[in-house]
């Protein structure tokens, strides 16, 4: 699956005050590898940054003045992301600054989420940990992310850091370890056979747990049970 990093830095938070785009960063992933290749641009506004917004990401309209104006690199950022799946946290936010900037260039310009699948890591994240903070920043924390060099906002620094929150946050590089480690310890069949052979005549050791391993495994899984929603195999098994 193809898959695109994207965060975009803005002049300011209400796209229906007339706030533009002043950055935008994507970085490609297949099968779940950064492939190297990204899109990054700075943007020429054409109007004032709000302090507050300038204060997060430390821009200004006097840095992007030079910069290109979004009409002379929409075509590259689209060409960039046809057809792959977007990995974007708070993706209304970011969505809805290209779509307005779409439609300044053609009022019936095809939308991003006609081109491309959504995917919202903010949503993710809420279903995953309801009830915590779910910004950039805890996801960080909570799955050991660096983000060290975060002192100003930025869309590529950005979604690079949200493309190492994703891959933890959906199952990190889990599947390669396992499979790394299925391959250093794989012998033959007839070696892994004669290793876990049991001698003959011998009843296999059942030991059965205690008063104290059940309940400890009873508060578990009613811990388990309401961070899911009561999503839990366990408890549905025992029901059938």
């Amino acid at each position: 699956m193809r898959q695109i990093i994207l965060d975009t830095e803005t002049t300011g938070l209400e796209v229906a005050q007339g706030h533009r785009l002043i950055e935008i960063g994507c970085l490609e992933l297949v099968g779940r590898r950064l492939t190297g290749r990204q899109f990054h641009k700075y943007l020429n506004p054409e109007r004032e940054i709000d302090e507050g917004a300038s204060a997060v990401h430390g821009l200004t309209l006097a840095k992007l003045q030079r910069e290109p104006k979004f009409a002379e690199v929409a075509k590259e950022l689209l060409e960039f992301i046809e057809g792959a799946e977007l990995v974007i946290h708070n993706a209304p936010f970011d969505l809805g600054f290209l779509n307005a900037e779409l439609a300044r260039l053609d009022t019936k310009a095809a939308t991003i989420e006609s081109r491309c699948t959504v995917l919202d890591t903010l949503t993710v994240a809420r279903k995953l940990h309801p009830g915590q903070r779910n910004s950039l920043d805890a996801l960080c924390k909570r799955y050991g992310v660096d983000n060290s060099k975060r002192e100003l906002h930025g869309a590529l620094l950005d979604a690079r850091i949200l493309a190492e929150v994703y891959l933890a946050m959906t199952g990190g590089q889990s599947t390669l370890e396992l499979s790394e480690a299925r391959n250093q310890n794989k012998g033959s069949a007839e070696e892994n056979t004669t290793r876990f052979k049991r001698p003959k005549n011998t009843a296999p050791i059942v030991i059965s747990a205690d008063k104290k391993e059940l309940a400890a495994h009873e508060a578990l899984l009613e811990r388990i049970a309401k961070a899911s929603g009561g999503q839990v195999a366990f408890r549905k098994a025992e029901g059938a």
